[in-house]
């Protein structure tokens, strides 16, 4: 094989990323869009809905959050409050987490309804009485006991409605995400009602920041009846998504964080996705409770507002048998490798303590996997570059007849016994493990400001340095399209030297054209995740070292 197939393989896998970063929808894209209109049910008028008479005022978030009293909440990964102003939990930020590594701020996720960036969650009753007031966004609530929420200590709040029925909440918060909350209804009168129970997460307006790549779902999610939903802020400007379910969960994901709800157990629901004035996901359950008279009901449903951390939600969905919770994190259509190429590196880091090192160990693991197939592979590569003499005199001999050359090039592959293809094949086999090790790194918050050695201060970033200010060395700045960093550079000048251990093409426009591939992909790979880049360029250097041991051991007879 001549070197134009294996630069053409690298280019084409660059290519793929960069396509598939900027146009690929997963398959689950269609799916749902497919799914949401089979179906697509018409909302109740049971189903709690968002109040149009509510409007976002200019005030500051610390302005909003002294509006209402509220009961405080902390434990060693949260702290915030609830809002006794309908029992809403609109103030979360996460203690260890940072807005970024220049900053001491700690992300902050949830905020009250009224501000620009409300984002909250709220639970409770309905019924299809209109005679029977229930608690609403408007709803005072009371404390009854404790007035802090801790990992040891729950809190209850309490409401009557001067009719004869009180509507009480025990939530209870363990030591991470998960506040559990036991709902009930207590009548005191001697007529019978039927209530339905509902969770909604409300939120203001599209998040700042968000990431709108087609490799990674921000935005409601759910898995109901086994199917994974995912369905983007604008698919529900659009269009309502509703439907009825035996089981599951449902959400609104961030990057790095999610708000979640899990319905009721053993009870059928209705999710709806919609939008009016501000996003909301929601659920309803479908068959009443019957509340009897002098009688009471409960339930019992789980919000987990989490980092989402792959320990964390694998945790959750082990402990409390939530399905498919695992899909909260966006492993993508290539689950199977992407989440054990994860446990890989995780299992590294552990062992030697830096993300960036456990990157270059799993490099040598996928090395060693592929390591048949690359000397099956560079020994045909070694045999092909032997043969390049008599190439050239052939397309010499017969450059007015390229049939006949076509027919001479395949007797002379038949005769040597070389396959001109077989040196794609290990890149062409490695460029699924490409993809996957870029989403680890995009998705994964554990490489979120993960710093490797050096200048490299954050793994799921792009190397920060520039070859035009001769990495720092120069006191100006550049422009963000000419910030190519060291490791980049690296990683062309490895590629480059490759390329050279490699057959030339015989004809002298290819051999300029791909001289340039090397300085090509270097600019294209430069805005990557930095992690990418070092497995990329450790992948290519013992690319070469094994093709140098494999070529000086392989000896082909002179051709005559």
């Amino acid at each position: 094989m001549d070197s134009k197939n294996v630069i053409a393989a690298i280019a084409l896998s660059s290519a793929v990323i960069v396509l598939y970063s900027l146009f690929f929808i997963p398959e689950q894209s269609t799916t749902k869009q497919n799914l949401a209109e089979k179906n697509k049910i018409e909302q109740n008028t049971d189903t709690p809905s968002l109040e149009e008479k509510e409007t976002l005022v200019q005030i500051s978030r610390e302005v909003a959050l002294k509006e209402s009293k509220r009961v405080q909440f902390e434990n060693q990964s949260v702290v915030g409050s609830i809002s006794l102003k309908g029992a809403a939990i609109d103030d979360l930020t996460f203690k260890n987490y940072k807005i970024s590594l220049e900053s001491d701020e700690r992300v902050t996720l949830l905020g009250p309804r009224n501000i620009e960036e409300g984002y909250l969650i709220e639970s409770g009753f309905v019924t299809s009485d209109k005679n029977i007031d229930i608690p609403n966004s408007d709803t005072i609530w009371s404390v009854v006991g404790n007035n802090k929420l801790t990992e040891k200590s729950p809190i209850k709040l309490s409401w009557s409605n001067n009719q004869g029925i009180t509507f009480e909440k025990e939530i209870s918060l363990d030591d991470k995400f998960l506040f559990s909350i036991k709902q009930r209804v207590i009548n005191s009168t001697d007529k019978k009602y039927d209530f339905y129970s509902y969770g909604q997460i409300i939120r203001n307006k599209i998040p700042e920041g968000l990431s709108n790549f087609y490799i990674l779902h921000e935005g409601p999610i759910a898995t109901l009846d086994d199917e994974l939903i995912e369905e983007d802020y604008d698919d529900i400007q659009e269009k309502k998504f509703s439907r009825t379910s035996q089981k599951g969960w449902l959400g609104v994901g961030d990057k790095y964080y999610v708000a979640s709800l899990i319905p009721p157990k053993n009870e059928e629901f209705k999710t709806t996705f919609d939008y009016k004035n501000k996003f909301r996901a929601n659920f309803i359950t479908t068959i009443p409770q019957a509340l009897n008279k002098n009688s009471s009901i409960e339930n019992n449903l789980k919000v987990i507002v989490a980092a989402k951390r792959v320990d964390v939600i694998d945790g959750y969905a082990d402990s409390l048998k939530i399905d498919k919770f695992d899909l909260v994190i966006d492993w993508g259509f290539l689950y199977f490798i992407t989440k054990p190429l994860f446990f890989g590196i995780d299992y590294f880091f552990k062992l030697l303590g830096n993300y960036g090192l456990a990157i270059i160990a799993i490099t040598i693991c996928i090395r060693l996997t592929f390591f048949p197939l690359a000397n099956f592979s560079f020994r045909s590569m070694a045999k092909m570059k032997a043969l390049q003499p008599e190439m050239v005199r052939l397309k010499e001999l017969h450059k007015d007849d390229k049939m006949k050359l076509q027919q001479e090039m395949m007797a002379l592959y038949k005769k040597e016994k070389v396959n001109p293809m077989s040196g794609c094949l290990p890149i062409l086999v490695q460029i699924p493990v490409f993809f996957a090790l870029y989403k680890v790194l995009f998705v994964t918050i554990e490489m979120r400001q993960m710093p490797f050695y050096g200048w490299i201060h954050d793994l799921s970033e792009r190397d920060p340095t520039s070859l035009f200010n001769l990495f720092g060395l120069l006191p100006y700045d550049v422009p963000s399209f000419l910030v190519i960093g060291a490791w980049p550079v690296a990683m062309g000048v490895s590629m480059w030297v490759q390329q050279k251990l490699n057959p030339a093409p015989t004809d002298a426009m290819q051999a300029k054209i791909f001289m340039f591939f090397p300085l090509f992909l270097t600019v294209i790979l430069a805005p990557f995740p930095s992690g990418l880049v070092i497995y990329w360029t450790v992948n290519n250097i013992l690319t070469m070292a094994q093709q140098v041991f494999i070529m000086k051991r392989t000896t082909v007879k002179t051709v005559t």
